[in-house]
This record gives C-alpha cells, structure tokens and sequence, in this order.
C-alpha cells in the first residue's frame, strides 16, 4: 500500500485570464468570449513535500481551453523555477499532478492534453494588486487595481467563496499585461486579474 507523502502550501496566489473583469468561473457561469486562457503562479512562503522544502519557491499552472474549462478539453503546462534542485522538482511536480489534492485535482481532472514542464527563471513581486510575474522567455504578468470609472480611484473589490478551489478569499483586479509564450501563446493584457493567500495541506 503506497503512502501519500503530508504536504503543505502556504503563500499567495496570482491569477489572469482571458475573461472581462470579475471573472465569470467565479460564479460558476460561462467565460466571456466562449474560450478560457490563463494561468495561476504560486509564490511558496512556507512549503514541505514529504520532508522536502519548498521554501520560496515559485511554480505555475497556465492552460487553455476552447469552451469553458469544466467541459474538460483544457492543454495546461507547468512553470516550474529553475533554482530548484532535483528533489524539489520532483516534489513541486508531484504535487502539481494532481494526485494528493489541492487545486491541482481540479484542473488534473479538465485537463485533456498535458505539455511537458518548463524549468525558467522567475522574478517575482508580491505585493497584492501591484503584483508582478516575470518569468525568463516564457511569462509576463503584472496585475492592478480596477479603477472607478468617475472618479479614476482603485476599487477595493473582493471575493469570498467558500467553495473556491484555487482561494477561499480574493482580490478582484485587472491584468496590465498577461502574456505567455510557453508551450502555446496568449496576450490578454488589460483583462481580469485576482491575487489572494493561499493555505493548502494534505496527507
């Protein structure tokens, strides 16, 4: 009998994607333009696969879909950072696969074509809806604030969904620039963004 390693993921998450603001898989509704392209990137604050640390690490799941993702036709791809060593890897792609849980079940279970990973550099800044992602010849995000249409001020817009896989708790933005160029190409610049912490842990 195989034994799931305990894992845990605390840290934050950032998403973008194709749709208009506020995002309609939030509510359980159809994407905007019929199709669904983008991505969520995990920063690691404090974060263990089966005794290995995963420590400030950062890693990324991008896919794409030609109807809404839950029909289940969705390419994904992992990003994994390259300053990983080898147990680290293996860990982050463990857990990414889906098998023991986390978000990752959900898009395991959508997901019809699987690209193989890429390993790249990632330079990274946290700081909520002025967030950005660069990582090296394969994505560019960098998110903010959606702005009242009057007066030009951020809008403080959050959503708490109990049954949210990816956050239980979110704060709705918009991309400045979301471009990918890995295994497949998307610019959805100026679409809908979100940045949220994330807890996560499994036997």
């Amino acid at each position: 009998m195989t034994t799931t390693p305990q894992w845990h993921i605390k840290g934050s998450i950032i998403g973008a994607c194709s749709c208009d603001w506020g995002c309609p898989c939030s509510f359980n509704a159809p994407p905007t333009y019929g199709f669904c392209q983008g991505g969520y990137t995990w920063q690691i604050d404090d974060g263990q696969y089966g005794g290995v640390s995963l420590d400030g690490l950062h890693m990324s799941w991008v896919g794409q879909s030609p109807g809404p993702m839950h029909e289940g036709h969705v390419t994904a791809q992992f990003v994994v950072e390259d300053k990983a060593n080898s147990q680290q890897r293996e860990a982050i792609l463990a857990i990414m696969k889906g098998d023991i849980g986390g978000p990752w079940a959900i898009f395991s279970q959508v997901t019809e074509t699987q690209l193989e990973p890429i390993f790249a550099a990632y330079d990274v800044t946290i700081n909520g809806l002025d967030s950005v992602v660069s990582v090296e010849g394969v994505m560019e995000l960098s998110i903010t604030s959606i702005k009242n249409p009057v007066t030009g001020d951020p809008e403080d817009l959050q959503l708490v969904k109990p049954t949210g896989f990816t956050s239980k708790m979110a704060h709705l933005g918009m991309s400045i620039v979301n471009r990918y160029t890995g295994g497949f190409k998307h610019d959805h610049s100026g679409k809908y963004a979100e940045f949220g912490p994330v807890n996560y842990a499994g036997q």
